[in-house]
């Protein structure tokens, strides 16, 4: 075969993928066209949760990842806990090394940032480290568990080419546009005062991750911060430039009224994250307070006056996570419902404790999780996981009750991971009264 008829081959074939999303605008953006992504946060101080998928069937997506903190093992515990939530969960790692053959294996896709605002190592040399972490790492330790010891090293050598190849084929890439210049993200990237771009330079940096960069995702990033006005006079510009990215924007999103704002002005997809971690952090405390003011037997009636005069539930931070859901009608309703069922599975798991030697271990937790029928929250959570509800319980109380009496118990959900870990065992448990 000659030289240029391989070359030729190749442009028809580029060609026929230009028509196809230009000409005939068909979607084959493998990135489906989601409007509300919970980020999620591998770092231990971001916890989930007790009832979190409760909270996650409300969302279309799952994104895990961080910018400091982050390891390949807080990550894939994160994982293994969003393996009970019924909707995908996606990788957004922020170094190599924390995607992992675990990692990839629960992922729905892989998520490769590209900051088109950042430094030239931001670009290309993040991407060149991640491509060196696949081709050197991740593919050859695969290789040896799937391949018999007697492969000879050509072969070995052509499948690890092809499974690089193949690796990246199949990941996604999202241009980052970083418009908070104080975040962990930009000083990662080399994001500066100066980098912040204005909506006509948004619009090209946007027209060539379109054109040329090929990416799946146009993420619009400030950082825990609401954008304003700025941010959707950007997503304006955008939008309308792109047709093949999926438009995202993330920051500062704790309000319907935000996230409106944000979708008219373009994006296919808001992302909320620290929004969601609040809930966790509010849920904490609101644990604590109920096990010194209710008896571990308490109703679920009891319990809803009792947050009644406790909270205004409309402004906790439950409804505010829900309130950025587009689908959710009555947020201060829904977190009304999941916050009793929240604390009623909390004082299940005392009640449990009250029953353990002072001495127990991980073998006595097990015991006393598998003698209780029903488990706590299974009837809250079967509308959602359907008959994975009674595995989801007895992981979720065996995590919760070890996490209770500092004992470590081997479970899919990371007992660190949720909001009421690390409860001293030396608290006086709630008695009925």
């Amino acid at each position: 075969m000659s030289g240029t008829t391989p070359r030729a081959l190749g442009r028809a074939v580029a060609a026929a993928e230009t028509a196809v999303r230009t000409l005939l605008r068909v979607d084959t953006n493998p990135v489906p066209r989601w409007r509300h992504v919970t980020k999620v946060d591998p770092e231990l101080d971001r916890r989930l949760p007790l009832l979190y998928p409760l909270y996650l069937r409300h969302t279309d997506a799952v994104s895990v990842g961080g910018s400091s903190d982050v390891t390949a093992a807080n990550t894939e515990a994160t994982f293994g806990a969003l393996d009970w939530t019924p909707v995908p969960a996606v990788h957004e790692p922020s170094a190599p090394a924390h995607v992992t053959e675990t990692t990839r294996d629960r992922a729905a896709f892989v998520a490769i940032p590209e900051v088109v605002n950042g430094t030239v190592e931001s670009l290309v040399g993040t991407l060149g480290r991640g491509i060196e972490h696949v081709r050197e790492e991740l593919v050859p330790g695969l290789l040896d568990r799937k391949l018999p010891w007697w492969t000879p090293a050509v072969v070995r050598e052509r499948l690890a080419e092809f499974a690089t190849t193949w690796f990246l084929r199949d990941a996604v890439f999202e241009a980052y546009v970083i418009q908070n210049a104080e975040s962990a993200a930009a000083r990662e990237a080399g994001v500066t005062e100066a980098d912040r771009l204005d909506p006509r330079e948004a619009k090209r940096r946007a027209m060539a991750a379109d054109r040329r960069l090929g990416s799946e995702i146009l993420y619009l990033e400030y950082s825990g911060t609401f954008g304003g006005e700025e941010a959707t006079a950007v997503l304006d510009a955008v939008s309308d430039a792109v047709s093949w990215p999926r438009v995202w924007y993330g920051g500062g999103l704790d309000s319907a009224a935000r996230v409106d704002a944000v979708l008219d002005a373009g994006a296919d997809a808001v992302v909320v994250g620290n929004a969601f971690h609040d809930v966790a952090t509010e849920e904490r405390t609101l644990c604590r307070r109920a096990a010194d003011a209710l008896p571990t037997d308490a109703s679920r009636d009891r319990i809803r006056r009792w947050l009644g005069g406790e909270r205004d539930v409309s402004a906790t931070a439950a409804a505010r996570y829900l309130s950025t859901v587009p689908t959710v009608t009555d947020p201060a309703a829904r977190a009304r419902e999941i916050l009793v069922a929240t604390v009623a599975t909390w004082l299940r798991v005392l009640r449990l404790r009250e029953s353990l030697p002072a001495d127990a271990d991980a073998a006595a937790v097990r015991r006393a999780v598998d003698a209780e029928r029903p488990l706590p929250a299974d009837a809250d959570l079967r509308p959602v996981l359907g008959d994975d509800a009674d595995a989801f319980a007895t992981t979720l109380t065996a995590a919760a009750l070890g996490a209770s009496v500092d004992v470590p118990v081997d479970t899919s959900i990371p007992a660190a991971h949720l909001s009421v870990a690390g409860e001293p065992r030396n608290d006086p448990p709630a008695r009925s009264r």
